[in-house]
């Protein structure tokens, strides 16, 4: 039991409380709870004093501003509360329709918010955020100390938004919202992650905030020329300076700019969707940003087992037979073997199944992965060593 709590229990105590009561009182909010024992040391020491009945209502009240969801206090942790809040309040205005001054709030708030953060980090680290001018550290000087729990992207992210909310104070940005689109949503995601870090995983900001996405029909032309309109030169010039000094990898690095890779499923116009892929994934370097919409069956997988055994002849003038093909297809893991319970199992890279004459066909994936083995020697006589 703290220092400030004996005297309140004590008080209490007096008034004529029982201990199960105080006890509840006091176990609000926190870690480390009390037990009747510690309540009946209080009421033996003669030297505590009693609290003031003042003294006891503000101790009510404070124990009363609790968020259960969060834990936080309104007394006890002002800067967490305003740093979620700040950066509730800028996805909210981003997100708006009815707001067209999206780059210059966001940054703005969310500036505010990290700021908030940062500063309670190092108040608990016994750090001195205010100097003898009353002025607190800034965001920028406190990302750049050694102590700093930040990761170097998330860093990197910061000083890109600080470039874009310096520039908001003197020059209009114009409908630029979505060329930073990346920024933003990298900054919202580094900041969840440092909260929950930091301060607990109970702070996520995941319950308040919801990730929508709404559709229309969308012109795919149009989606990859979007941000060739109503940008100023002097938008570019920003966009140039955020990217000065950086490496390909530092912009790649998804704590700095979140990006996704998606594909386009071709599938019946009630059931289609968009598939979204992390882009650091292996599927997702294949893609990279091209946008794919996958074609029938028949124009990917042209290839029986036959004709690719007859294209590998042809291509590599070895002596590949149906046996190596098949010797190819179960150590690559490409179909299942026959009688299958579920023959359509294939791997998509390479093979599909066709329910309708019960066949397989291949891809010229699958024909080029082969040849390539093939004419390796080492790898061609490991394929034929396959037991099958």
């Amino acid at each position: 039991m703290t220092d400030d709590e004996k005297p309140i229990v004590k008080a209490l105590l007096a008034k004529g409380w029982r201990n199960q009561d105080i006890q509840a009182l006091v176990n609000i909010g926190r870690t480390a709870t009390i037990n009747s024992a510690r309540i009946t040391e209080v009421k033996k020491n003669a030297a505590i004093a009693a609290a003031s009945d003042d003294e006891i209502e503000f101790f009510r009240i404070r124990k009363r501003s609790f968020d259960p969801k969060t834990g936080l206090n309104l007394f006890d942790h002002e800067r967490l509360i305003r740093a979620r809040e700040a950066m509730i309040l800028a996805v909210q205005v981003f997100n708006s329709p009815a707001m067209c001054f999206k780059t210059e709030v966001f940054t703005m708030l969310a500036n505010v918010a990290w700021t908030y953060l940062l500063h309670e980090f190092f108040e608990r680290k016994k750090v001195k955020i205010v100097n003898k001018n009353g002025m607190s550290l800034f965001l920028s000087e406190m990302i750049e100390r050694h102590d700093c729990p930040l990761s170097k992207g998330m860093k990197d992210n910061l000083r890109a938004l600080k470039v874009l909310r310096d520039d908001v104070e003197h020059k209009l940005l114009g409908r630029a919202d979505k060329k930073w689109l990346g920024l933003f949503q990298a900054c919202c995601l580094n900041f969840d992650k440092a909260m929950c870090d930091l301060f607990g995983k109970s702070l996520s900001l995941s319950h308040e905030l919801s990730f929508a996405l709404q559709f229309t029909k969308l012109n795919l032309e149009q989606l990859t020329t979007l941000n060739r309109y109503e940008i100023p030169a002097h938008i570019d010039a920003v966009d140039a300076r955020l990217a000065e000094g950086m490496t390909e990898d530092q912009m790649a690095d998804l704590e700095y700019q979140f990006r996704v890779v998606y594909t386009l499923d071709a599938v019946t116009k009630s059931r289609a969707h968009f598939q979204f892929v992390q882009p650091d994934s292996a599927e997702g370097k294949d893609i990279r940003n091209v946008l794919v919409q996958h074609k029938l069956a028949d124009h990917l997988y042209p290839h029986k087992a036959g004709a690719v055994v007859a294209l590998i002849q042809q291509r590599t003038g070895q002596a590949f037979s149906l046996r190596n093909h098949t010797q190819a297809w179960r150590k690559f893991d490409v179909r299942p073997r026959k009688g299958a319970a579920q023959p359509e199992n294939t791997n998509r890279e390479y093979c599909v199944y066709h329910t309708a004459h019960g066949d397989y066909t291949f891809s010229d994936q699958w024909v080029q992965l082969l040849q390539s083995e093939v004419n390796d020697p080492q790898k061609f006589e490991a394929l034929k060593a396959f037991k099958i």
